[in-house]
């Protein structure tokens, strides 16, 4: 279940994606459904928890929608969660309060590795599915659905540490200690990813994204180990098609700006860029040859919408004149955000861009 874009009323996105030619710049924003609508806030409090929401299709569905109904953004991305595969996986996810998300069961061992097997998207992920599904039909093809996945190293971080970490001690001990049993854990999560995301295609994503969250916390020379050429794999081993309706993918890492060229040469379509890199250095470095997705630092949705516009005017002028840029922030938005600033934002990039674009059409012609 793929159809032809154009059914799309609004492909902006795939259209940026395919570096071709668009009216405006397209945007929508990483964690753009979360805890700052007080919506969602309601939704969560009727299902009972992050995850109880998370794993109720209709509910999922519900809250994917709900920015789209107050902005005019050109996606939606599925409700969902970056560590549903090693859940999946027996590792047993849950959430406490201000601690943030914690496996029962964290890989401790050689042997805890050899005892993890790719999940069934199909079955042990159907959640996930059945909320594509019922959220690309409720779409209506008003905007196209992303569907996405944490990266393999990502997933290895949380899977060993048992959440999150601020020293990441435990993987890096692995990586340096135990490299040959690291790799066996990342070549079972590459293989988990690429099936996870063929599958969520298949359901009715039309773009998929890798978020790559913790590749920053790794040395040069390590990342190029441990991290980019998992992602190549992807990038290489992922069935997308051809043609005009070829699903883009796109590769998203904080602090990936070191591995651009690398990043760009992979075979995915967009590369996200996160705050801490100029989007015309990137532009530079990748020399044309993906679409690059960014760079907004999170924390201008904090700044007077004056402000917050000409910040918004400096990242697309970063970027300059051309397709292949889909707006978004360097990272998610933060909980304590005002929702009428994303607006601002939202609005802006629309205005801005689209007089951008008629500027370049009257001095070409």
């Amino acid at each position: 279940m793929n159809p032809a874009h154009n059914q799309l009323k609004n492909d902006r996105l795939l259209r940026a994606l395919r570096r071709e030619p668009v009216d405006a710049t397209p945007v929508w924003l990483m964690r753009q459904a979360g805890r700052y609508l007080p919506e969602y806030r309601a939704s969560r409090a009727r299902a009972g928890s992050f995850l109880a929401l998370a794993k109720t299709p209709e509910l999922a569905c519900e809250v994917t929608l709900q920015p789209l109904e107050r902005f005019d953004l050109d996606a939606a991305i599925i409700f969902s969660d970056i560590l549903t595969i090693p859940d999946a996986m027996g590792l047993e996810l849950h959430f406490v309060d201000g601690e943030g998300p914690k496996f029962a069961r964290p890989i401790k061992t050689v042997s805890d590795i050899d005892r993890l097997g790719v999940p069934d998207p199909e079955t042990e992920l159907r959640y996930v599915m059945d909320a594509l599904r019922v959220t690309r039909s409720a779409l209506g093809g008003r905007v196209p659905l992303i569907g996405f996945s944490g990266s393999p190293w990502t997933l290895a971080c949380y899977m060993v540490e048992g959440g999150g970490s601020e020293t990441f001690s435990l993987i890096k001990a692995m990586a340096w200690n135990e490299p040959a049993a690291l790799h066996r854990l990342l070549a079972i999560n590459t293989a988990a990813v690429i099936a996870y995301l063929s599958a969520q295609r298949a359901a009715g994503a039309q773009a998929l994204m890798v978020f790559d969250t913790w590749g920053g916390i790794l040395t040069p020379a390590q990342y190029t180990q441990f991290s980019l050429p998992y992602l190549e794999r992807i990038a290489a081993e992922l069935q997308r098609g051809d043609g005009p309706d070829r699903t883009p993918l796109i590769l998203f890492g904080r602090g990936n700006q070191a591995h651009l060229e690398a990043l760009a040469a992979s075979g995915a379509e967009g590369i996200g860029v996160d705050w801490t890199c100029d989007l015309a250095e990137a532009r530079s470095r990748t020399g044309g040859h993906v679409a690059l997705q960014g760079n907004l630092d999170p924390g201008a949705l904090f700044a007077n919408p004056a402000a917050l516009r000409a910040e918004v005017g400096r990242v697309l002028a970063s970027f300059g004149e051309g397709p292949g840029h889909v707006f978004n922030l360097g990272h998610g938005i933060a909980q304590t955000v005002d929702p009428d600033n994303v607006g601002v934002l939202v609005d802006a990039v629309h205005a801005l861009s689209r007089a951008r674009t008629a500027t370049a059409s009257v001095s070409l012609g």
